[in-house]
């Protein structure tokens, strides 16, 4: 298992026909900085609110904090700080 503080493997989400995100993979280790850069549309907003615990995946997998995005959304956030470009409110 790895132990990088965010990890993400295979990582897609689709809204109806339109894959938003392929297959991501990534990890990012303690210490590093990591940013998403591309153009409007190719799914770095998407990509964010998933290891966010703010959109479920459609599939693949991303460990937040050591904490499953999706089987343990509510561990990721009371170990992560994020400022958006949007409010999001739960």
């Amino acid at each position: 298992m790895n132990n990088a503080p965010i990890v993400a493997e295979q990582l897609v989400r689709h809204f109806g026909e339109v894959k938003a995100v392929d297959g991501i993979n990534l990890t990012v280790n303690q210490g590093e900085i990591f940013g998403f850069l591309g153009p409007n549309g190719a799914g770095k907003s998407t990509a964010v609110r998933m290891l966010t615990t703010l959109l479920r995946p459609t599939s693949g997998t991303a460990r937040v904090a050591g904490f499953d995005v999706v089987k343990q959304a509510d561990d990721v956030r009371r170990n992560i700080g994020v400022a958006l470009q949007d409010a999001a409110i739960d």
